[in-house]
Formats: C-alpha cells, sequence, structure tokens
C-alpha cells in the first residue's frame, strides 16, 4: 500500500516516544485502518501550537487525503500564517475524539467515558501548489459531506486568495480506545448503585432548505442518504 507521498505504507504507524501514552497503555493503536477510520468519522479537530512562548489549542475543519491532513482558514489566521513563515515548518498536534458513551462506575473514582482518539505529532507545512490546494479544498468540503464538492460553486480567485492551507502528513500517529463496562473495585460491587454505559450515537435531522432556495432543486442524493 501506497501512501499520498508515494511512500510504501504498511498497515501500522510506527509507535515513538510521543505517541505511546504513559497511562492505560494497553488502549493504544497504531492500525492505521482504525486511526483513518476514527479520523474520516469525526468534522473538528483541535490543532495544537505554541505562539510567543505560550500553547494554543484551536478547533477548526479538517480532511484526509490518503496519509495527509489538510486544515485551512483565512490567509490571516495565526496558525496558518505562522506555517507559512516558520522554516521548515510548524510544530504542531492534532487530536480528533468521538465520544461513545458514558460510563458509571458505583465509585465516583471509576466513572469514565468510552471514546476514540487519535493524536497526530507533526510539521504542518504550507500548501502553495495550485493543483494541490485545489485537492485540500475539495477534500475538506467532502469530509463534512461527501460528494458536496462536486455539487457547489468551487472557490474563485479571490477566495482563493484569502484561503491558507496547511498539511500535516500522518507519520506519528497513535490511536486510543476505550470499550466497555464500568471498571469497580471488587468491593465495590455490592454497593446499591447503578452501573453500566450510557450509549451516545451521532445522528441527523432531515435537511431544512434555505428560504431563498430557487424552487425546484431537490434535495440531493447524498443528503437525503444521510
Amino acid at each position: 500500500m501506497q501512501g499520498t507521498t508515494g511512500e510504501t505504507q504498511t498497515a501500522a504507524y510506527t509507535p515513538t516516544d510521543r505517541t505511546v501514552p504513559t497511562r492505560s497503555a494497553d488502549r493504544a493503536s497504531y492500525d492505521r485502518e482504525l486511526v483513518h477510520s476514527i479520523l474520516d468519522e469525526g468534522y473538528v479537530c483541535h490543532l495544537g501550537f505554541v505562539r510567543d512562548g505560550a500553547p494554543v489549542v484551536l478547533p477548526t475543519l479538517y480532511g484526509r487525503v490518503g496519509e495527509r491532513l489538510y486544515v485551512h482558514g483565512s490567509t490571516g489566521s495565526r496558525p496558518l500564517r505562522m506555517t507559512g513563515q516558520a522554516d521548515p515548518g510548524l510544530p504542531v498536534c492534532l487530536t480528533v475524539t468521538h465520544v461513545d458513551g458514558l460510563v458509571l462506575a458505583r465509585s465516583a473514582f471509576h466513572h469514565s467515558i468510552n471514546y476514540r482518539s487519535v493524536v497526530v505529532h507533526g510539521v504542518a507545512h504550507e500548501v502553495t501548489d495550485p493543483e494541490e490546494r485545489r485537492l485540500a479544498l475539495d477534500a475538506l468540503v467532502d469530509h463534512v459531506v461527501p460528494g458536496r464538492a462536486a455539487d457547489s460553486r468551487p472557490a474563485n480567485r479571490k477566495e482563493l486568495a484569502a484561503t491558507a492551507v496547511i498539511r500535516l502528513d500522518l507519520r506519528e500517529v497513535s490511536a486510543k480506545v476505550r470499550t466497555g463496562g464500568a471498571n469497580d473495585e471488587p468491593e465495590d460491587l455490592s454497593l446499591p448503585h447503578w452501573a453500566g454505559v450510557l450509549p451516545l450515537r451521532k445522528g441527523y435531522d432531515a435537511p431544512v432548505a434555505n428560504p431563498d432556495l430557487t424552487p425546484g432543486i431537490e434535495l440531493p442524493d447524498y443528503l437525503a442518504a444521510r
């Protein structure tokens, strides 16, 4: 299997000092397919970097193309501007998390959540190649709603000039997953408190058309299917 950069890819990412957790290491995974599935299901990532000696974490949309993540924003936004100015790029940490359930234990200490998360360490680079920028911007739109990029007007020259795109390669990556019920202490099992999992799920309501939508435009199949 080959990644976006043409490198031969194995079934798993190689663990590093930064991707091996110091707590609950048994929940960590470096499986490439699992990492991709967690990333592809999410909408918002948190992008962390250092500005003027202080940590900054920003929520933002993202898109994946093979072994690369793309983030876009205004050319005036600090992280994107810093990426273009930094040489050889901007060190960042990007995370994506899904909460799948609330875990209620008999003891307050053992309350938890079931989750799936991905942490990516690396150096972000500004995307300047016109063809890669087009690919990245289409991926960002299709990540939110697959099929939407082909069913909308592409960015014009003015919009492209106001938009910056950064790229982060998936190399130093780990996933972490918790499933199952509460891990109560044996001596607490007889306590008169309910224990278990309150599952969470993501869903969609019926699409709501814009009031200024031209009459006769039907709901696209890719939206109706959701």
